[in-house]
């Protein structure tokens, strides 16, 4: 592949400014950097002049926080998605929104290529590939981590100083982050061995919970068809929502998870994470479809949540099963109305209630006390009905009267 023009997914870090003149040294090419800002604050302010001094012909940096939220983060939250019991997917949903805008800029730049700065042992290669496959297959796609010799940090710093690259100085952090308006992700450095605990300093979301404030705090979460539109009985946008819950939860120590999970390409890696607001969201959530939900429909939507937190983690944001199943959970969502109220503890999340005009809870039906609605004694011919199988089970092979042989 001769390329004319790239356009690279830059986040002005060491990987990607090393990648960026390495792209025009190797190819010759033109290279566009495009970085989306998803929340990550001021790491963005330098990015701009670090492109063009590295080399950039273009620099595109485009807020999709708006996009990120409304449209990815909060369909993922309305299916309830946990990656193997703990991560919140933060990295995982970002991903394709990035490769979706690049894509958008490579067409409209009319660009030959596109490039990114994973690794050929991680997850974000496929995550950013198979968007890429999916919008545009025509672009060609060059992954320098699978294809060049720097395969060591030494050997990309001595590259960046050969080249003059100004690149931010992490020796006080030696570990990878990536941040954006939902979570941040640590992985790496120290914290590839996983009994090692992680430095509290590392930490830049959430206070400890030792550290947290002694007294509670109440929050309550108003939900419209199973997405959050306000706190506290203010209405808020899906950028000042979760930043306002990030800042509360923050405080109170809440979010904090450290997993060993498996990476789809088939290794254990160990990350931790940062992911406060939508901890807060994730119980109350939970809390009201608990409320609202059918037992059924319920049952049915938790028996797929792994396979859709899986197709998230893997990459498979646009690909057809996992836009059908969004539909069907979104179809689950219309009842999902209401609000909850939740104690925030010393990293803790406790429910504390919740109500609902959409409510399937009838406490004439539920109570302990005298009613009028619930007959007790047909309990007993449902319970009949349900252990006949088990009887039967029981009885088999002892006849017909339950003793001696089996008759043939």
């Amino acid at each position: 592949m001769s390329p004319r023009k790239v356009v690279l997914a830059y986040s002005g870090g060491l990987d990607t400014s090393v990648i960026l003149r390495w792209l025009i040294e190797s190819y010759g090419c033109q290279v566009i950097a495009f970085c989306a800002d998803l929340g990550q604050g001021e790491e963005l302010l330098t990015i701009r002049d670090r492109a063009l001094k590295t080399g950039a012909s273009q620099v595109f940096i485009e807020d999709l926080r708006e996009e990120f939220v409304r449209n990815h983060v909060f369909p993922m939250l309305r299916a309830n998605a946990v990656y193997e019991g703990g991560y919140l997917l933060g990295t995982s949903i970002a991903r394709p929104l990035i490769a979706k805008r690049q894509v958008e800029i490579a067409l409209r730049e009319r660009a030959d290529a596109v490039a990114h700065g994973a690794t050929g042992k991680g997850n974000d290669q496929v995550r950013f590939e198979l968007t890429y496959a999916a919008l545009a297959p025509q672009l060609g796609v060059i992954a320098p981590w699978r294809e060049w010799d720097l395969n060591s940090r030494s050997t990309l710093l001595a590259f960046a100083e050969r080249h003059g690259i100004s690149v931010p100085v992490t020796a006080g952090r030696p570990y990878s982050t990536d941040r954006n308006l939902f979570h941040v992700s640590y992985e790496g450095g120290v914290l590839e061995d996983p009994w090692a605990e992680p430095p509290e300093k590392m930490f830049l979301l959430t206070n400890s919970p030792e550290s947290a404030p002694d007294v509670p705090v109440y929050v309550e979460i108003t939900f419209q068809s199973g997405e959050p539109v306000a706190v506290d009985g203010k209405a808020l946008g899906p950028v000042e929502l979760l930043d306002r819950l990030n800042r509360l939860g923050g405080e109170h120590g809440v979010g904090r998870v450290d997993l060993v999970e498996n990476r789809y390409v088939g290794m254990k890696s160990r990350g931790v994470y940062e992911t406060p607001g939508g901890t807060i969201l994730h119980a109350a959530h939970r809390a009201l479809e608990s409320l609202t939900l059918d037992r059924e429909v319920l049952h049915l939507r938790d028996s797929l949540v792994s396979r859709y937190a899986e197709m998230i983690y893997y990459g498979y944001w646009f690909a057809p099963e996992r836009e059908a199943l969004q539909r069907f959970i979104d179809e689950t969502q219309t009842e999902v109305t209401g609000t909850v109220r939740l104690k925030l503890y010393k990293g803790n999340v406790i429910v504390a209630g919740r109500r609902s005009p959409r409510s399937l809870y009838r406490a004439d039906f539920a109570t302990f006390e005298a009613d009028q609605v619930y007959r007790q004694k047909d309990a007993e011919g449902f319970i009949n009905l349900q252990a006949l199988r088990l009887k039967i089970r029981a009885l088999r092979g002892r006849g017909p009267e339950g003793q001696g042989t089996p008759t043939p």
